[in-house]
């Protein structure tokens, strides 16, 4: 009797661990995963949801708007490469460790960013397999693995990149990338090996395609999908957009072939506006100058603080947790993606961070706004966004719009409501305080703060003699 009993205690007792591990590796793999997608120098228009120009294509991209989340009003933390992405991997303003841009910064901004703890190190502690491919931008790309990332593909052109993984799937000491493909098609196939080999954990994806950034340097097969008369840089950046758009496709493919479509949020975003350098010129080669994206019906350009500097393509898309076919018009940035991110993942909120988890927005669980205010400060600019109303500052000028009623900032109500300019104002200035080095428009730069002088007449003030 007693034997039986023995035996019968440690079925149970098996039977007992079993479905504790059972249980527990199902909520291991049920962890969602999670894409960012992070496009270069792409402006507002040009995805073909958002309803601008119709010779955009991007038929992967708009399946997601539809199936998911178009933000109308998405926007990123600088209007600069850099900075924009040093405030995405961080999670917070990236003014607060003194990345400023891509020239001027704090004294020893990139080594404060190298202290920091990444949104990729956060998740990695949360049990998360990270990668990511493409561009890096934030310090040497030998020490892209020390932010966080398990495999890294870094490659943002033609030239031969560093990475420690191969498309097979195996893992390898870091080292010279020599796949040979366009530097487009390899990050997408990048991201589809990660995928792949990380299937069996929650993972997290970093996806920074160089594009349509210069150099344009689309191949013929992307090239030929845009035939017509057009200014090549147009044909050239929406053949890159195409190529992008052709391997967001190919990531979703291979979601669904491995059982992992509803299980993963994606993220595509704009780091900022297009440089439109004023004068589109359609100059010959694909070097520097416009980069042939646009960013109407929003005015201004990269470099501005205006909406078409910071004011992005922004699709979200968790298939079966999100419902589809939604235009979120209300605030959001690009720092929202990170706290959606540590959030989802099972994260405690660290109010250190300064993003949103957009999710019970996105389901209607909660309603409002998911931020009081929206702040920029960039060189000689700085600006907040509060509810409608926009208050910016260039140099020593000021403006304010109501930006659901003006959104192409053609309308200055300065004057007309000085009692709203001055508690923005009042509001900006605490916190620029709180940045690295404090104060509006602080960190100086006369070559940048006469640009953004020369920017400012032509597309605010209507100045258009200001030379190419």
């Amino acid at each position: 009797m007693n034997m039986k009993n023995s035996i019968l205690t440690l079925v149970i007792a098996s039977i007992c661990i079993a479905s504790c591990y059972a249980e527990s590796s199902k909520t291991r793999v049920e962890k969602p995963n999670i894409i960012i997608i992070f496009t270069d120098d792409h402006g507002y228009s040009d995805l073909s949801c958002q309803g601008v120009y119709d010779d955009v294509k991007t038929p992967n991209i708009d399946k997601l708007a539809e199936s998911g989340v178009r933000m109308s009003s998405g926007y990123v933390t600088a209007p600069q490469c850099t900075p924009s992405r040093g405030g995405l991997i961080s999670g917070q303003y990236q003014n607060r460790f003194g990345l400023e841009s891509n020239g001027p910064k704090a004294p020893g901004a990139i080594e404060k960013f190298d202290r920091l703890e990444t949104i990729p190190e956060r998740l990695q502690k949360a049990g998360y397999v990270t990668g990511m491919a493409g561009k890096w931008h934030l310090g040497p790309g030998e020490k892209i693995g020390s932010h966080g990332f398990d495999m890294v593909f870094y490659k943002n052109s033609n030239r031969a990149g560093l990475t420690n993984f191969n498309f097979e799937g195996e893992i390898i000491p870091l080292g010279k990338e020599e796949t040979g493909m366009y530097h487009l098609d390899a990050c997408s196939e990048a991201a589809c090996t990660f995928i792949k080999k990380s299937k069996e954990k929650p993972f997290f994806f970093y996806l920074a395609y160089r594009a349509p950034h210069v150099p344009l340097d689309a191949t013929k097969k992307y090239l030929d999908r845009f035939p017509g008369e057009m200014p090549e840089r147009r044909r050239q950046a929406l053949a890159m957009i195409s190529a992008v758009d052709d391997g967001v496709g190919k990531i979703v493919e291979t979601l669904k072939e491995n059982g992992l479509r509803e299980n993963t949020i994606i993220f595509v975003m704009g780091d900022n506006g297009a440089p439109l350098k004023i004068h589109k010129l359609d100059a010959p080669g694909g070097g520097p100058g416009w980069d042939g994206s646009l960013n109407d019906p929003m005015n201004g350009e990269k470099g501005m603080l205006t909406e078409g500097g910071i004011r992005i393509p922004f699709v979200v898309n968790w298939k079966g947790e999100i419902p589809g076919g939604q235009v979120y018009s209300q605030p959001v940035i690009s720092l929202d993606a990170g706290a959606t991110a540590l959030a989802i993942a099972g994260l405690p909120h660290d109010p250190e961070l300064d993003g949103v988890n957009l999710v019970p927005y996105l389901t209607g669980e909660k309603v409002g706004a998911p931020h009081e205010a929206l702040y920029w400060r960039w060189i000689a600019q700085s600006a907040i966004r509060k509810g409608n109303w926009k208050y910016v500052r260039c140099n020593n000028r000021a403006y304010l719009f109501d930006i659901e009623e003006d959104f192409e900032e053609k309308n200055d109500l300065l004057a007309q409501h000085p009692e709203i300019a001055e508690e923005l104002h009042a509001d900006l200035k605490l916190w620029c305080a709180t940045l690295d080095p404090p104060g509006i428009g602080s960190v100086k730069s006369d070559r940048m703060s006469k640009t953004a002088t020369k920017y400012f007449d032509y597309y605010i003030e209507g100045i258009s003699d200001t030379g190419k």
